[in-house]
This record gives structure tokens, sequence and C-alpha cells, in this order.
């Protein structure tokens, strides 16, 4: 048995076979990198991971895109549909806690790799399925993008300004909570590993991930048959709680309480608006949202967003500016949480990164490797279950496998 690259973090020790591609999966399997976990990404020949073709925008010819879902990891490239790159796989699977894939349902079954192969050649496997739809149900075998979950699970229906268009969340918060949910189901399972030896499967998908973020609008489904409609940046259970337009932009105001509700009137200089029968109670401004909005902009339009800020501060009230991007980027509060890193990838050169934002006290999760040319670390893993040079050469020559390592690295 191969020895895993020893890195940092509370997950350390564990190998993870990380088979996917664009987002879903990757993040998966960063999350579980950033923790300490020695995640290898097998790539598919030819071309390797979809992403890598976001060529919008490139840094010295590399996918920014790419370069930002899969950081932390190493990388080999492998013809899983030739017999020998399967024959590769396989005898990787023999050392790894973990395979993460998420292929279309049925996908690895048809190329001879489906649990119960993987399992049978190491039962202690942890095998992670993210799939559109997951791995039952009519829709088992139906592929799936962000987009569409959101569209399934209603979340576009309840996303955007009234009486507009169905709107998709600006982030792709489908692939990426089933991403984070798979990371959470493999840790659940490695520590049922630990206790018994077994494996098993960890099965969630797009779709599941949509409709966990519904658990407000669900409960008001549940509790009257009907379903919420789209309310812009206001909540759908109490108010004063969305975006206010101050002099320079925009500002949040969280007027999740009564104590912080009449906070605010306090603020801003309406003290008469805390027992005013249209705002005293949530139920009454709920019920006279759009026009305590009204009113509240009017005020906050005559100051800056800094000015509003300092006062709501003050007062004991959450507020916080609208940022860009950029601004929330290059914020004091993103750098000083280690939020962004910098990375020197060997052909991109010095590139940043989001940060792990899970922190540990006793086993800190760090970034330190950029994300991997196509097949940079073939060599080196196949050399690590057993290959002779001689092998990896002959596989390079026949196509089963890439090595980028001499060439670019």
């Amino acid at each position: 048995m191969t020895t895993p690259t020893t890195r940092p973090g509370p997950l350390s020790g564990m190998r993870v076979l990380e088979l996917t591609q664009i987002m879903s999966g990757p993040t998966c399997g960063q999350m579980l990198a950033d923790m300490g976990a020695d995640v290898i990404k097998v790539e598919k020949l030819p071309g390797g991971d979809d992403a890598r073709g976001y060529r919008d925008p490139l840094v010295n010819g590399v996918s920014a895109p790419f370069m930002m879902m899969n950081r932390n990891k190493r990388g080999i490239a492998v013809n899983l549909k030739h017999a020998q790159g399967r024959t590769v796989l396989l005898r990787m699977v023999r050392d790894a806690d973990v395979l993460v894939e998420n292929f279309r349902g049925g996908t690895l079954d048809k190329l001879g790799l489906g649990y119960d192969v993987v399992s049978a050649i190491n039962p202690g496997l942890i095998y992670c399925s993210i799939s559109g739809y997951g791995r039952d149900g009519p829709y088992a075998g139906k592929g799936g993008f962000d987009l569409i979950a959101q569209g399934f699970a209603g979340l576009m229906s309840i996303t955007g300004e009234p009486g507009r268009p169905p709107a998709k969340n600006g982030n792709a918060v489908s692939d990426m909570n089933a991403g984070i949910l798979g990371a959470l189901g493999i840790v659940a399972a490695y520590v049922h590993k630990l206790k018994t030896g077994e494996g098993q499967i960890v099965d969630t998908s797009l779709s599941d991930a949509a409709l966990q973020q519904l658990y407000w609008h669900a409960a008001i489904f549940f509790a009257t048959g009907k379903s919420s409609e789209p309310t812009g940046s206001a909540h759908i259970l109490t108010a004063p709680y969305q975006a206010f337009e101050a002099s320079d932009g925009w500002i949040n105001i969280g007027g999740a309480n009564q104590a912080n509700w009449e906070r605010i009137a306090e603020v801003l200089g309406h003290p008469e608006w805390r027992t005013d029968a249209r705002f005293a109670s949530n139920s009454d401004r709920m019920a006279h949202r759009e026009e305590l909005a009204a009113l509240m902009n009017a005020v906050l339009r005559t100051r800056t967003r800094a000015e509003w800020q300092a006062a709501f501060d003050n007062a004991g009230v959450p507020a916080g500016p609208v940022h860009t991007v950029g601004e929330a980027l290059s914020h004091p509060q993103t750098l000083a949480r280690g939020m962004v890193v910098e990375l020197d990838h060997p052909q991109a050169g010095l590139t940043r990164a989001i940060g792990c934002p899970v922190h540990f006290s006793t086993t800190p999760a760090q970034v330190t490797r950029p994300a991997p040319l196509l097949g940079q670390h073939t060599r080196e893993l196949l050399h690590e279950h057993g290959y002779s040079h001689a092998e990896i050469d002959a596989l390079v020559a026949e196509g089963v496998v890439v090595d980028a390592a001499p060439a670019m690295v």
C-alpha cells in the first residue's frame, strides 16, 4: 500500500480520488484537500476537466475558473475508456479512502468502474456520487446543471424582484452546496469507517442541494399550502430586513427582532415609528413592508453608507454595505480571515484564490498547492502505485495517460 502525501489539517492521511469536473465535485474535493486530505484529481482524456475549456478569463493561457476550483490537489490524466486506463484507476482504488464522482448516473458502471466493482477491490472505500438528481427516483438517469436544479427546486421562483421573470441566484448555489454536502457526507462516512472499517455510498445531488436551501420557504408552504414569491432583498418572515439606498450606494439593515427595530427607528430619527400602528409589531411591519421601506429610504438617502454604518454600529444594529465582488475580496476583514490566498502556478504565475472557510485551532487548513497542469503528477502518482518508469513510459506512448511533468514543470 502506498503512503499518502502528508499534508497538514484534520484530514491528514485521507487519500481521495476525485473523478469530477466543473464545480460540484471539485468543490467537494477542494474542501477535503484544504482540510488535509491528499486529493488526486483524475482527469479524463482527451481534454481533462471541462472547466479547462472555460477560456475567459485566461491567466497566461490557463483557465482562471479551473485554477480557482482545483488548487491543493495533485493531478493525473487517464483515458478510462482504455482497458489499461481502467486498470490504472483500479490499482489506485486499492489504496484510496474515498472516490468522488459527478458523472451522469450509470456512466462509471458502463465503464466497469461502478461501486460493486471498486468496493469488491476495497471494501473500506467511501464512494461519493454527486449527480443531477441522485441515484434513485424517476430522474435518476438524467443529467443536471446548476441552472436546471435551481429551477427544479423552486429557487428561481423566489429569486429577484416581484413582477420580473424568474431569476437564477447570482452564484451556482446548487453546485457548490452539493459539493459541500458531499464533503460533509464523506467526513461522516469516514468516521464510521474509522470505527468499523466499512465503506459505503454517499449519495447527494444538485436537486437535493437546491431543495435544502428552501428551509424557510418550505416551512411556509407546509404550514399554509402557498408557495412564496420573490421579494427582492427583503426577508419573507421579518421586516425591516433588506437592502436600502444610502447617498452613495446600498446598505443592508437587519431588523430581525423587535429590539433591533426600535433601535433602527431611533437611529433614523423617527422614534415615533416604534408605536405607529403600521410598524409596531413584526406582523404590522410585514403587512406594510413596502411603505416602511419607502420611508426608510427617504431618510437613508441623506447620508453615505459609511456614515450610516457608523451610526448603526454605535447603536448595536446589524448592518453592512452591499459590496461589489472586488470590494468584498479586498476588505480588511476578508484578508484578516485568510480568505484570499496567493499561489504560484507553474504556467499562470502568481495567482490568488479563495481560502478555506473553515478554521481550526489545532489542525489549521492550508492552501499551498496551485491547480495542477493536465497530467502534472501522473508519473509521480503511478510510481507511488507500483509502476516502473518503463511501464509509465509505455502508458504515455500508448495514450493511456498524459504526463506533463517533464516538459512543463
